[in-house]
């Protein structure tokens, strides 16, 4: 590998703080980039979804280019501050968030985008900013923090041979997450059809409310329901249990908390030893079990199948999760369940603490949903067991992918090891 080079973070880029807005600009208007885009992403996405209503003066002044690097300012943690998040295209009339800073190259031929997109996620630049922040009642990068950073980088050649090939690894597992997300729409779609309309196949293959399927009043639910079927709490029904604390003894394993599931993405925990582990790492994973984080507004959930076996053996989870044993045959359905927003919404509204609001076992009573016959949830089993078993596996290729991503990182960036022409 070529000789790092010292330069200062300030001579390299200008940094411009992002646009003051209301509430009422907010969901219109121009393309916007938030501060939980810029956390959660290593590169912009192609598509920004979040929309600002914003005059054509502060597009031009807030815009957002190729090789822009956006980064968050402000954090409740040392340990969220400053994570970065790269543009590789223009962004036209796109602005970006108060709470996030935009560094502008501003020479070209030193810096390769793609590298720095790494390595400002690496351990080494976590470290620097650690090391550099003073905590008062919030974590704060600031002009005078960027002002004496320094980086240490490669030639630009050996910048480019790095960041494309660890840009590769993550496309794969950006691909992975687009597929994911589009299974879990498509079992969506299906969960509503069949058990929110009840417009399930009848026996003739055509929709069983809409062909004129006989519906009975339930009491409980506040709605009809088919003919046969029954309700239940997600609490006590014929078709889950709600597991108990607890875990098996173990020498080493990883400790997974609410903060490391974001969406289908599970991201790396610590590793922690039974005898010394904290008192929240104490909920213990199982085949067919779901699970979804007892917070309000946290919509944070697990899905294992026989598929998240690799995932099953080698962790185990925080207490902030509830968990739901499932048998084989209704494990799609119950997860679907917990997945639909009706269940998020009911959990929120029952949600209560003085610090910390959440649901408990006794609130989760509440939660009631109609039980399907057993032809309905086999059929349902056999229609959506293949997306779940595909959204599984592509889970545990992105976590073999990240530990790959991080384990070559720090080797390639010190020297240990370099990408071969």
């Amino acid at each position: 590998m070529s000789k790092l080079h010292r330069y200062a973070f300030i001579d390299l880029y200008d940094m411009t703080s992002g646009i003051s807005s209301t509430k009422e600009q907010a969901g219109h208007g121009a393309p916007f980039v938030s501060f939980s885009t810029v956390f959660n992403n290593y590169f912009l996405p192609d598509e920004l979804t979040d929309l600002m209503d914003t005059s054509e003066r502060e597009q031009e002044v807030y815009s957002i280019k190729k090789g822009d690097i956006l980064i968050t300012r402000t954090s409740e943690t040392v340990d969220e501050l400053a994570m970065s998040c790269v543009a590789l295209k223009d962004y036209p009339k796109a602005t970006y968030s108060g709470f996030v800073k935009r560094l502008r190259p501003k020479t070209e031929g030193i810096a390769y985008d793609k590298y720095m997109a790494f390595f400002l996620r690496s351990k080494y630049f976590r470290k620097v900013i650690n090391n550099n922040t003073i905590m008062t009642l919030r974590a704060s990068f600031n002009e005078d923090m960027f002002s004496f950073l320094t980086l240490y980088l490669p030639d630009y050649e050996e910048q480019v041979k790095i960041g494309d090939m660890l840009y590769n690894i993550e496309r794969k597992m950006r691909v992975n997450n687009r597929i994911n997300d589009n299974l879990q729409q498509i079992a969506k779609t299906i969960y509503d059809y069949w058990f929110t309309q009840f417009d399930f196949p009848n026996e003739d293959g055509k929709p069983y409310r809409s062909s004129g399927g006989q519906m009975v009043w339930n009491e409980q639910l506040k709605r009809e329901i088919p003919v046969g079927w029954s309700s239940a709490s997600i609490v006590i029904n014929p078709l889950s249990t709600v597991m108990k604390p607890g875990v098996d003894v173990f020498d080493r394993k990883e400790y997974l908390a609410t903060a490391e599931v974001n969406g289908t993405s599970i991201s790396t925990g610590s590793v922690v030893e039974y005898a010394t582990r904290e008192s929240r790492a104490n909920m213990q994973p199982t085949v067919n079990s779901v699970w979804f984080a007892k917070m309000k507004n946290s919509v944070k959930h697990l899905y294992l199948n026989t598929e998240m076996q690799p995932l099953i053996d080698s962790t185990i989870l925080s207490t902030g999760f509830c968990g739901i044993q499932c048998t084989e045959l209704s494990f799609e359905f119950i997860a679907s369940f917990v997945e639909s927003s009706y269940f998020e919404t009911i959990k929120d509204i029952l949600a209560h603490g003085a610090t910390q609001e959440a649901v408990n076992n006794e609130d989760m009573e509440a939660i009631r949903f109609a039980v399907p016959t057993d032809n309905i949830l086999m059929k349902y089993h056999e229609t959506t067991r293949g997306m779940y078993a595909q959204i599984s596996k592509n889970i545990c290729e992105n976590r073999k992918l990240t530990a790959l991503r991080d384990w070559l990182l720090p080797m390639l960036m010190n020297g240990q090891a370099n990408v071969a022409d």
